[in-house]
């Protein structure tokens, strides 16, 4: 099976630039006008994809606090919300999503979602998304597995938070249940998360280990840098959370991109994939003319027949036209048996 595959119109895999999804998420601030000025902003900066998340605060945790129910962690962006507030803050309104999919695929981007259960996986199919994106957070929840699964769709399934283990087993499940096309995302769940933190060498490992996906980056820290890195380790697709101004707030603002850093983003990550070429051992046609101005062998000084070669009259120096310089100590003491103006390109011909 081939690592390469389309996600609706767009070629994905090793032989492709990388595939970069704006990821909406909660930046929309329960606006549909701002939710659709991000959507022109992503295709603006030439995102190839956007996402959205498809749950509502019912779907995914119940109306409780306490315990594991109430983040209580002081470096936590959302420190001091329970999950129900936290989802309830940051869902997009199922009546949304026609809307914008729609308007992303005017602007010629492709559109899809993560859902969270079977009824988002169903209400997603009716809006015929190209594929699906299972979260970090439901990587092992096999009932969704499955059911995205039998929708035949591409399936991109993130690792945050997750063994090794646990991504082969619910790529092994995906597949036992129709997927064929997947891509598995690197991932660290954190936000943001750290450079430190993100592991790139990961992604030639599960290249070796997930021979038939296609291999990406879900990036949560700041910058472009860790994107472009993983690019040259192999990554094909790249996932980044956008918004308009960092400054606008929402709940994943502060780790998201901006307009000018997704386009710098989607161009550098596609100089870096260009960049990778091929294996080059021998001097390519490119740089046929760049060997004039190599160093070689010159006269330096006027020599008449008889004279002996030595430091004063020879020199190593550009252009590239005269001896080898690995041939230079093998000349020096020998004598020149013609005329040799200065300027002259060396030969063995003249000793």
């Amino acid at each position: 099976m081939s690592r390469n595959f389309k996600i609706g119109d767009r070629w994905v895999g090793p032989d492709h630039p990388p595939f970069v999804i704006a990821e909406l998420s909660g930046n929309h601030n329960q606006s549909l006008e701002r939710a659709l000025e991000i959507t022109k902003a992503a295709a603006d900066a030439g995102a190839y994809a956007l996402k959205l998340q498809t749950y509502t605060a019912d779907l995914i945790t119940i109306n409780q606090r306490g315990g594991l129910f109430e983040i209580s962690d002081p470096r936590s962006l959302w420190n001091g919300y329970s999950l129900y507030e936290l989802y309830q803050e940051a869902y997009t309104p199922w009546e949304w999503h026609g809307e914008i999919f729609e308007y992303a695929r005017s602007l010629g981007m492709l559109a899809f979602s993560s859902p969270c259960d079977s009824t988002s996986v169903d209400f997603l199919e009716d809006l015929d998304v190209p594929a699906h994106k299972i979260a970090s957070f439901d990587s092992t929840n096999y009932p969704l597995l499955r059911h995205v699964a039998r929708t035949g769709k591409p399936v991109i399934i993130s690792s945050g938070a997750a063994d090794l283990d646990d991504i082969i087993a619910s790529v092994q499940y995906l597949r036992e249940h129709g997927a064929e096309d997947i891509v598995v995302l690197k991932c660290t769940s954190t936000y943001p998360a750290s450079p430190a933190n993100t592991n790139l060498r990961t992604i030639p490992t599960f290249e070796s280990v997930f021979p038939d996906c296609v291999i990406g980056l879900s990036d949560h820290t700041m910058g472009i840098g860790a994107s472009v890195a993983a690019v040259a380790l192999g990554a094909r697709v790249i996932e980044k959370h956008f918004t308009l101004r960092r400054a606008d707030g929402g709940v994943d603002s502060a780790f998201s991109m901006e307009p000018k850093e997704m386009k710098a983003l989607v161009e550098e990550s596609r100089s870096a994939f260009q960049a990778l070429g091929e294996v080059q051992l021998h001097v390519q046609p490119a740089e046929k003319k760049s060997l004039n101005y190599r160093r070689s062998v010159y006269v330096v000084t006027d020599l008449k027949a008889g004279d002996v070669l030595n430091d004063e009259n020879l020199r190593i120096i550009r252009p590239g036209d005269g001896m080898d310089p690995r041939e230079y100590e093998r000349v020096l003491g020998k004598t020149v048996r013609v005329d040799l103006p200065r300027g002259t390109p060396f030969s063995l011909d003249y000793i």
